[in-house]
């Protein structure tokens, strides 16, 4: 066992975690005063579900042995009992190291999905649908892309799919879902004629600081070593991360006028997602072009929920899912063998096309299957147990209707705080 390699890993695990409160304070600023304690609640409540079940069979349908490369044995990690054991002489670090940093992964793609169903969902509800999205799509999912699955395995002309750290199996995956459960659930009252303005953007900008701090841990520790690999997929996220901050400021600023706090918040989600499938191969020019083109076409791609109809409050879609095919369909252009050595090369590096098919491929598999089976699972909940809040609790907020809570003692009007900007009111009416 190398214990640096061990400490890395339970560090970069450490790193993920804190990214889910970093979600929660990221989904919970952009929503009204009303509503903010149920968004931290459906992030921690997906925590708390997701970990569970992660321990119980997730772990072993992701990592078990392949059944037809569509999920793992059920059975292998049932428990984690087998996974207790110490790592043998040629292993690098505890197998339950790997259970525990992966677990990460599961739970903060699941919390991902909340953001697009703000206000209106029971948290009951949301929670039973954690449980069987993350069951019958997550951990599959996850299976298909790192367990030996069909998309790891795949080979198109030689070349084989590249998703470092989850472009695919977290950020496109949890957005196609983000995308069908919206449309089930339906728009919030009053959406898009009534403003509904986040009630605190600093609370925001923490959110995307933290989230940004502990994805250096979801990339980097993806190396599962403390190496050069690790090393470049670090630098790379930063960059991206910057350019795409910078991308979006000057969307907002050409389209809105002003470039906004809640605009600079986005963008730095938008390029963290874009470079995840990424990091560890492309170059740093590379890292900074994925990051731009991310930041411009997701500041872009957010407005497209008031020309097509569907509620996405937070925009999970226009961010995670247009962004994490942003980033894994790049890949195509943009790999390098000089970042990841004897890796493959994209079409500008002298690579040929069948990278990127294999890109196109895994990017419509995961968006397809989890738009479609999340969509089922949705539609039945609704029909059978209901999922939607009552109008009367969606009025009067659903901290109080859901938790009995409400966030703020004083000056709590429940109409969504201050005036949050030009930019954020381009994202709050029909443009």
């Amino acid at each position: 066992m190398d214990s640096g390699v061990t400490a890395w890993l339970l560090t970069a695990t450490a790193l993920v975690f804190l990214m889910i409160p970093g979600l929660a304070f990221f989904y919970g600023g952009m929503n009204r005063s009303k509503s903010v304690l149920n968004m931290l609640m459906m992030v921690i409540g997906a925590l708390f579900i997701v970990g569970i079940l992660w321990a119980l069979y997730g772990y072993s349908m992701a990592y078990g042995a392949s059944n037809g490369g569509f999920v793992g044995s059920f059975t292998d990690y049932f428990g984690l009992e087998a996974a207790l054991a110490p790592p043998g002489p040629d292993e690098a670090y505890p197998l339950m190291a790997d259970v525990v940093f992966q677990a990460m992964f599961a739970c903060l793609t699941v919390g991902l999905i909340a953001g697009a169903l703000a206000d209106r969902m029971k948290f009951g509800a949301w929670i039973i649908f954690a449980a069987i999205w993350a069951s019958l799509v997550y951990f599959p999912v996850a299976h298909w892309v790192w367990g030996d699955g069909w998309i790891e395995m795949m080979d198109i002309g030689g070349a084989s799919v590249i998703d470092f750290a989850g472009g695919t199996a977290v950020h496109i995956n949890a957005g196609a879902a983000a995308l069908a459960v919206c449309i089930v659930l339906g728009r919030r009252l009053g959406w898009p004629k009534q403003p509904m303005r986040p009630h605190n953007l600093t609370m925001v900008m923490l959110g995307a600081g933290l989230l940004w701090f502990g994805w250096f841990g979801f990339n980097a520790g993806s190396a599962y070593a403390a190496d050069n690999t690790a090393a470049i997929a670090a630098t790379n996220t930063l960059l991206a991360t910057c350019a795409a901050g910078i991308a979006w400021l000057i969307v907002e600023k050409i389209r809105d006028g002003k470039a906004t706090s809640l605009g600079a918040a986005s963008g730095i989600v938008a390029g963290l997602v874009a470079i995840t499938p990424a990091c560890a191969n492309v170059t740093p020019i590379g890292a900074i072009a994925i990051g731009l083109i991310a930041g411009a076409v997701c500041a872009w791609a957010v407005t497209l929920k008031y020309k097509l109809g569907f509620d996405d409050s937070f925009d999970v879609v226009g961010i995670h899912l247009v962004g994490g095919v942003i980033g894994t369909l790049l890949l195509g252009f943009l790999a390098s063998d000089i970042a990841a050595e004897g890796g493959q090369n994209g079409l500008l590096y002298g690579g040929n096309v069948n990278l990127l098919i294999a890109q196109i491929i895994a990017a419509a598999g995961v968006l397809v299957y989890s738009f479609v089976l999340a969509g089922i699972i949705a539609l039945v909940m609704k029909k059978v147990i209901g999922i939607r809040l009552d109008e009367e609790d969606e009025v009067s907020g659903i901290d109080l209707a859901e938790h009995a809570e409400t966030a703020y003692e004083l000056g709590d009007s429940g109409a969504g705080g201050a005036f949050a900007g030009v930019g954020h009111a381009a994202r709050t009416k029909e443009v």
